[in-house]
């Protein structure tokens, strides 16, 4: 039996996914203040490809890429992209999210990687348009999505890998109280080389009160 997997458990285990059209709570929009989360959908294509584009230099050193063994196999267009990323939400092994800021694209947020079993976990990761950066967006579109994977999709654990010198991810999942757990040695292919990064990760245990609530606190707007 490998990692992940468990005997059959009692139908009323809150760790299995339930059989829902909407892909396990991929359909569903989020918003806090003028923060909002919504599915990525195929009419996000041009914007999704401006936004990238343009922040491109901003971007790359914190890009995924394909090993060389592998580059043969190509990469794949927007619209297959997105199609690929609708595939594995409706099959309950991702959440893709929009980010918007006042009703504008400005970002993506993606729960990846969504393992059930005695695992109930997934990865987070994102990326943001640098015109929004340092207004609290990614913070607490995080907090947004980290209470839905507890409360709704019923994940135990979430976790986010970075790179070590990629501060100012770091400084959004430091904010939010992530606890880190360690380096990760060459963990990802990241802009045309193996990199380290430093996982940090939280479970529900450890937000029982919610981590959007917790970040009003941080931030002062909750007394």
């Amino acid at each position: 039996m490998s990692p992940g997997e468990s005997m059959p458990r009692p139908r009323d285990n809150p760790c299995r996914p339930q059989p829902s059209p909407a892909g396990h709570g991929w359909h569903i929009a989020l918003a806090e203040g003028p923060v909002g989360l919504r599915p990525l959908r195929r009419r996000d294509a041009q914007a999704w490809q401006e936004v990238r584009q343009r922040n491109w230099d901003w971007l790359r050193p914190w890009e995924a890429t394909q090993p060389p063994d592998i580059a043969h196999l190509g990469q794949l267009s927007i619209p297959q992209l997105l199609r690929s990323f609708r595939r594995e939400a409706t099959q309950g092994r991702m959440l893709p999210f929009v980010i918007t800021y006042r009703d504008t694209f400005v970002g993506q947020l993606t729960v990846s990687g969504i393992t059930w079993g005695s695992s109930c976990s997934g990865q987070l990761g994102y990326w943001l348009d640098e015109k929004v950066a340092g207004r609290g967006i990614m913070p607490t579109a995080v907090a947004l999505v980290v209470d839905h994977c507890f409360s709704t999709v019923h994940l135990h654990r979430v976790e986010v890998n970075i790179c070590p010198d990629n501060m100012a991810s770091r400084r959004v999942v430091e904010k939010l109280g992530f606890r880190e757990e360690g380096l990760r040695r060459r963990y990802l292919h990241i802009n045309g080389i193996w990199r380290d990064h430093v996982a940090y990760s939280l479970t529900v245990e450890e937000v029982a009160e919610g981590l959007l609530k917790r970040w009003r606190c941080r931030q002062g707007t909750l007394p």
